[in-house]
């Protein structure tokens, strides 16, 4: 079953139960995923953006927007509309199947994994996790990978608070630390 009938048909109504919510319209539900990978190196060789592009298409199976500099920073010899970084917005079945294979498949794969944090929530109910290696998923080949790259995943819920958020994450299977 796809998590997201698998959402619709026994998680919502268990938030129901659990929140004291009568309107199933309240329940909190996932409302995108934005995956996001800026390199400093892209400011030397603009060629590494493809590969960034490439990988991130593998690993959300959608093409990635290119992001720009939107201020010059000397120190950093950046200049405004230079291309830095690469982003996926997912939503509906696209952003399930990647959770879904988030949770499931590559954070279990990180070197000594004990779980996430549970402090990582912004305050308006979105949680932000940091991946320290591209290859943790099963769609990038370690051979073909020229350097490790992270990302930073957000995952923006319609929740109106942090504790619904995570009461969320948590009836969807999240790995927060105990």
């Amino acid at each position: 079953m796809l998590l997201s009938e698998q959402f619709k048909k026994e998680i919502a109504p268990q938030l129901m139960k659990k929140m004291g919510v009568t309107n199933r319209m309240l329940v909190p539900k996932l409302d995108k995923i934005v995956v996001n990978v800026s390199t400093c190196e892209a400011l030397i060789n603009p060629k590494v953006l493809d590969t960034v592009v490439a990988e991130l298409s593998q690993i959300t199976g959608q093409r990635p927007v290119i992001r720009k500099a939107k201020k010059s920073i000397a120190n950093f010899k950046l200049r405004e509309g230079q291309a830095i970084g690469a982003s996926v917005t997912l939503r509906n079945q696209r952003m399930y199947d990647f959770f879904n294979r988030l949770v499931n498949l590559a954070l279990p794969r990180t070197r000594d994994f004990k779980g996430c944090s549970k402090k990582s929530f912004d305050g308006h109910g979105n949680y932000t996790l940091g991946v320290a290696e591209q290859i943790i998923f099963p769609e990038i080949l370690q051979d073909k990978v020229d350097k490790v790259r992270g990302m930073n995943i957000t995952i923006a819920t319609t929740a109106k608070t942090d504790k619904e958020a995570k009461e969320l994450l948590v009836a969807l299977g999240f790995p927060f630390r105990s």
